[in-house]
């Protein structure tokens, strides 16, 4: 037997002969980590005897049999998993079972895609995912290829008598295959998680180089948390306020780093927070926190339900809370904290109301803040009118007279603290996509105007035009704190795991680059992007793309307004909508996967599906080489936005900007669906919708045709 600690037990079909039940068992339960329940316990028991009756028929040298391999990027483990004559055999067994159920076939084929799509040496090998109800009396009849480019098989289904003929007959099916590699079981395994599942592997105790792709000419997360985890524990050291800009392309796991750096701070290795050393991560994306606070309060609360330990969901939710929290609670504590009215222009913390802590004098518990989206931070405008009213996100303390925006305000909070203290923005280029939302200039000219002694460790590419105007250098001229490192950009695109260049893709589209044409060419290929004029076709690809439990939705710009004529409905506003939509399952109609309810760009930024469509309307359109911006006015037709104003400017950057979220939320392909519109007249000769003309769709399409998509 050999031992590895990508699974509880591993050995040939020879030495698993030879032992006894037993001593498997005695093995499985001693490298479990956590509490064993008597149902996982005797589930073991029972595998353990089926797959040796199983195994005695197939003596084969160079086989393997392993038990509980681990699936990182999904947190869960393979039942059994058997290398037999060059093919992989994934089982998942539900014993006692009698029925076959949906969401048990879908559980088994998601660990053959998952091997497929990111564990090396499983590439390109027949995988055949087989589920066992043992008590189940039928089996399947016919091995069949997915229909897909890959070497995965549709699953199969039986019961514990049919599980030997299976077995031979894909042996028989495909009887030349080339032997797997010996080293298998500890093949590199470079995933791309969803921010839901990584989230849920992070706060497991696992590592973001355990669920991400780790090759060592593309990982570029690793390098960017040893560096800001650096420059925390060099703050410390010093007794010194830091704050780090991290940015990078969409989807290259800017909030994946922050929640790792939220962990490895707050836990340092161990079960437990460390007293005063705690993180916590910040957005102001409502969306993003609902979704993935629920999520890992679900996994939480099913852990521990099936552990028998005691704990509602409640609790699982307050648990998570403590680490993850919108930004407007964190910001709305330090406001009860000040002196109000704020007095000649200047934030003062009134110790009448306020508690000063030995080390962190008047400032929050932790030492160090990341704040997602840092872009996305309020103008000084926008949040002092939103005190002037009271708030609308459960604060009512009005503060009339409010002196600063908000990232100024959020240094000043962290500068409360008498010791030392980090703030990491992380930032997104091109992410504005709301009124009143500040970009990065914003937090440099608060630290150039109030917090010159802090030191600033900034990402070189803050430089570019889609960063703060490209007016970073200027801003920054003046500051003698200042470190660039390029650790602190994030290059590649982990949510598009078939299309690093994705992003490329995108700008050169929204920008008109010629190149658009060639980097199309290089990724089609393995991420498609389709295009149609009927959103039945868009909907009838996606189906037919979508296995397993992946995910799919249909997506619009919260600018959109014609949908309605296509079976198209907006996902309603409010965060809980969001979670049903991105977490229920497929035979809930509340699930994206329903292509009922579209998600606009509020609800979807920082996270993401499978496949997606993009619902193209007639907000944005392409005229003669540039783009023309529309609002409609609810009734009756489209008011163009010209952008002779200031405000009118910044409406227009924010509609590009919007369908730049909405073309990169897709991990594995999208279709992009431009309408027709309607060219029905009616008897007198006027057409019978002015507000869906073909003529406000048809130069978008011809463009994006133009660029070389594939129609259906």
């Amino acid at each position: 037997m050999n031992k590895s600690s990508r699974c509880l037990y591993n050995g040939s079909f020879e030495e698993f002969l030879n032992e006894t039940e037993e001593s498997i068992l005695g093995t499985i339960c001693q490298n479990y980590h956590g509490d064993i329940g008597t149902t996982s316990r005797n589930a073991w028991v029972d595998e353990i005897s089926i797959m040796k009756n199983i195994i005695s028929e197939f003596r084969v040298p160079n086989s393997q049999i392993i038990f509980e391999y681990d699936i990182p990027r999904l947190g869960k483990r393979i039942d059994v998993v058997l290398l037999l004559k060059g093919i992989i055999f994934c089982l998942e067994f539900k014993v006692g079972e009698k029925h076959i159920l949906e969401a048990d076939v879908d559980q088994v084929l998601d660990y053959a895609l998952d091997l497929n799509n990111f564990h090396k040496y499983s590439q390109n090998k027949v995988i055949v995912p087989i589920l066992v109800a043992t008590k189940h009396n039928g089996a399947s009849s016919v091995i069949q290829p997915s229909g897909y480019t890959d070497r995965v098989m549709n699953p199969l289904m039986t019961g514990t008598e049919g599980l030997y003929s299976l077995i031979s007959m894909a042996l028989n099916s495909f009887p030349k295959e080339e032997a797997i590699n010996e080293k298998w079981i500890n093949s590199p395994y470079a995933p791309t998680p969803t921010i839901i599942e990584a989230a849920r592997s992070l706060y497991e105790n696992h590592s973001v180089e355990d669920i991400t792709r780790h090759e060592a000419d593309k990982v570029y997360t690793d390098r960017t948390i040893a560096y800001v985890l650096d420059v925390i524990h060099k703050s410390k050291a010093k007794g010194e306020k830091s704050i780090c800009f991290v940015t990078g392309v969409p989807g290259a796991g800017k909030t994946l780093v922050g929640l790792d750096v939220a962990v490895k701070q707050t836990y340092q290795g161990g079960d437990s927070p460390v007293d005063d050393e705690g993180a916590v991560y910040l957005s102001g994306n409502g969306p993003l926190v609902a979704v993935l606070t629920e999520a890992l309060a679900r996994d939480n609360y099913e852990k521990c339900k099936a552990l028998n330990k005691k704990k509602t969901k409640t609790d699982s939710k307050r648990e998570v809370g403590k680490s993850i929290q919108m930004i407007h609670r964190y910001r709305d504590n330090m406001l009860h904290k000040i002196k109000n009215p704020v007095e000649n222009g200047k934030l003062e913390i009134d110790p009448e109301k306020a508690e000063r802590n030995d080390t962190a004098g008047f400032g929050e518990v932790e030492h160090v803040a990341i704040f997602d989206e840092a872009q996305r931070a309020w103008t000084h405008e926008r949040l002092a009118a939103y005190l002037k009213r009271g708030g609308t996100y459960g604060n009512k303390l009005k503060v009339p007279n409010f002196p600063v925006s908000e990232a100024a305000f959020l240094i000043w909070s962290l500068d409360q603290r008498e010791d030392w203290a980090t703030i990491i923005c992380l930032v997104g280029g091109g992410q504005e996509i709301n009124t009143g939302e500040a970009g990065i200039s914003e937090w440099i000219n608060a630290i150039n105007e109030h917090f010159p002694y802090w030191k600033v460790y900034i990402s070189p590419m803050l430089t570019e035009p889609e960063y703060a105007e490209g007016k970073v250098n200027e801003l920054l001229e003046v500051n003698n704190n200042v470190t660039f490192s390029e650790d602190l950009h994030l290059k590649v695109s982990l949510r598009s795991y078939r299309a690093e260049k994705l992003s490329a893709f995108v700008h050169s589209v929204l920008t008109f680059n010629p190149n658009a044409k060639n980097i199309y060419e290089e990724i089609k290929d393995n991420y498609p992007i389709v295009l149609t004029r009927d959103m039945d076709k868009a909907r009838e690809w996606l189906h037919k793309k979508v296995r397993g439990t992946e995910r799919t939705g249909v997506l619009v710009t919260k600018e959109a307004a014609r949908f309605k004529p296509l079976a198209i409905h907006i996902l309603e506003t409010g965060d809980e909508n969001a979670v049903h939509w991105f977490l229920e399952d497929k035979d809930d109609t509340r699930s994206s996967n329903y292509l009922e309810d579209a998600a606009t760009e509020i609800q979807v930024q920082g996270l993401e599906l499978d496949y997606t469509c993009l619902l193209w309307d007639a907000d944005m359109r392409y005229d003669n080489g540039k783009w023309r911006y529309y609002r409609f006015n609810g009734s009756t037709k489209w008011i163009e936005r010209t952008g002779k104003s200031e405000k009118e400017q910044e409406q227009m950057k924010y509609m590009l900007n919007a369908y730049r979220v909405l073309l990169t939320r897709a991990r594995a392909g999208m279709v992009i669906c431009v309408p027709k519109g309607n060219s029905n007249m009616t008897p007198s000769g006027f057409y019978e919708d002015n507000t869906r003309l073909p003529e406000f769709y048809d130069g978008t399409y011809e463009y994006l045709k133009s660029v070389g998509l594939m129609e259906i």
